[in-house]
This record gives structure tokens, sequence and C-alpha cells, in this order.
């Protein structure tokens, strides 16, 4: 897969404390020959249609979420080391492989039983992973997130296309990396368009894409509009990933505003569902996301191209 669910589970793991009640390693927990069988059995299947497709990634999915939820607290030792030091993490990368290298960088830090479940857990995920790939090579879409209530939000025509209104970016109240205030209303209402990218320091796609993004934020200027920055290492105001994140910016000249906000609030947990990084939304005046997100760079012509027909109706939406 690309950089499918890294983050989700990168920010999943640091939230995971303040959402459920952290475990250790010993407590009773869903008995592992039994995890293993029901993964067994997932791997087995051949969906013969997108619904089934979908319906299998999602449980597979759950698997994921289960391996890493069970030991929560050693999986957070695990992400933590990644965070500070890992190594980029390129799109094509299986998941899997990038926890077990993780781990093994981490391995210090754990006893000799503890390594084996983390490792035990790292290879079912990259099976598991193989599998995902492979389901959305031959059912493309079928690892797409809903929106909160159900219905998808596919692109037409520019905009959403839902069971009801247009989907609203979630509301938050944060800051930008320099410590100024910075609330969602007054955000999107005071641009004709805001292009809101959701990247984290150690991801190369997210890397680098900031000069084109940077590149558009000057353009959007010119049209009432702006780029903004989402770091999901910064939620929560953490200042080792701040000082990190503003570090590589300043290196790619990076002028338009990054912001984080507390991982509790909808628009925090709006990051931690999302499936695949960089991902780019485009929002109009009045809040709504416009179409589908662009998953992956904004370097490639096909994206460029989604996203400017994208900012055009957003603009177009903001005028109306």
């Amino acid at each position: 897969m690309k950089a499918t669910k890294i983050l989700t589970v990168l920010t999943l793991i640091l939230l995971v404390c303040s959402l459920v009640a952290c475990n250790d390693a010993g407590k009773d927990k869903t008995n592992d020959g039994d995890r293993k069988k029901e993964i067994a059995s997932l791997m087995a299947m051949e969906p013969k249609s997108m619904e089934e497709a979908t319906k299998l990634h999602q449980d597979l999915m759950a698997q994921e979420t289960a391996i890493l939820s069970d030991n929560n607290a050693l999986w957070e030792k695990v992400f933590l080391s990644a965070n500070k030091g890992s190594s980029m993490i390129e799109n094509g990368s299986n998941y899997g492989d990038f926890l077990l290298s993780t781990i093994e960088g981490a391995k210090d830090q754990f006893k000799a039983d503890e390594l084996k479940i983390l490792r035990d857990g790292a290879q079912q995920i990259r099976e598991i992973e193989g599998k995902l790939t492979i389901l959305e090579q031959k059912y493309p879409g079928c690892g797409k997130k809903p929106s909160g209530d159900g219905a998808s939000v596919p692109a037409e025509n520019g905009k959403p296309a839902g069971k009801g209104d247009l989907m609203q970016f979630p509301a938050f109240e944060g800051k930008d990396l320099d410590g100024n205030d910075v609330k969602s209303s007054e955000l999107f209402s005071g641009n004709t368009v805001t292009v809101v990218n959701f990247w984290f320091t150690t991801c190369s796609p997210c890397v680098g894409e900031l000069a084109d993004l940077e590149a558009l934020n000057r353009k959007l200027a010119e049209q009432g509009g702006a780029v903004v920055g989402v770091n999901s290492f910064t939620l929560d105001g953490d200042k080792t990933a701040i000082s990190e994140a503003k570090d590589i910016l300043s290196k790619k000249g990076v002028s338009y505003r990054n912001i984080w906000f507390d991982s509790k609030s909808d628009a925090g947990k709006f990051t931690a569902g999302l499936f695949s990084f960089p991902t780019t939304y485009v929002v109009d005046k009045n809040g709504n996301i416009v179409g589908e997100p662009i998953v992956g760079a904004i370097t490639g012509k096909k994206q460029a191209e989604t996203l400017q027909k994208l900012i055009d109706q957003a603009i177009a939406n903001s005028k109306g």
C-alpha cells in the first residue's frame, strides 16, 4: 500500500491512552489463537463485489486496530520512538515492514516477552497489509473512509454527494505553530477557499510536496484563499513535534500557516481517522468540504488538475 494507515495508527497510539484505559501486557485480552484464526479466515476470503471487498477491508482494518489496542502501552513506546527518530516512509512501503523496522530500532526498551508480542503483532499486520493491497488494486476505492453519518462523499462536478447537507470540516479551536489562536469558523470564513493539507514529519511524500503547496498558497492568496497545514505529530501542542515541524517548514521555505488542535476535538478525531498521508481537503468559505480529498501528493499532473477543479468549485461556492 502507499503510506496507508501509517499515520492513522501513529495518531491512534498517541491518542489511545486518552480514549481508553491503558492496558498492561499481562491483562486479559482476546485469545491470541482465536485472533489468528479470525485473521486466517479473513485472509482466505475472495470478495466478488465492491460491497464484499469494502466489508472485508473494514474487517481487516479492525483486526489491525485490535492488535494494537490489546497492547497499547507497548505500541505507544514503539511509536514514540518512531516519532523521534524514524526514517521517512516512502509510498509503496508495507506498514508491517515499517513496524518491524521500528521495533528493531527500539528493541533495547523492551523485555524479551514484550518483543515477542510486538514482533508477532507486526508480522500479523504485515500479512494483513498484503491482503489490503491486493483488495485495493482489484477494487479501487474499497478502503475509502466514509463520512461520519455513513454517507459517501464522492466528487461530482466538484460537489460532495451525500444523503444530507454538504459535509462540514470538523470545528476546532487551536493554535498555529507560533502560538497564535486559530478558530475554524474564522479561518474558513476569512478565505474564499482553504486547502487543508494533512502531513507528518517523517513522511517523505508529505515533505516532498511542501514546496508545491507553498507555490499554491502564493497563487491562492491572489484569489483570497490560503493553504493550511496540519502536522498530526503536533496535535495537543507537542513542543518537540512543533519544533521539528517548524524546522522542516523553514528548510523548505514554507510560509503558509500550520496549525494544531486538541486530539479529543472533532477535528482531532477526524485526523485520527485518515487512511493515507499526505491527504488534502478543499474547504469553501462556509466550512464545507468540497468533493473528495486528494489522497497522496499533489505533485502529479492528475492530482493537480483534480485539486484545481475543487478549488474553482470552492471559490464559486463562496461567491454564491
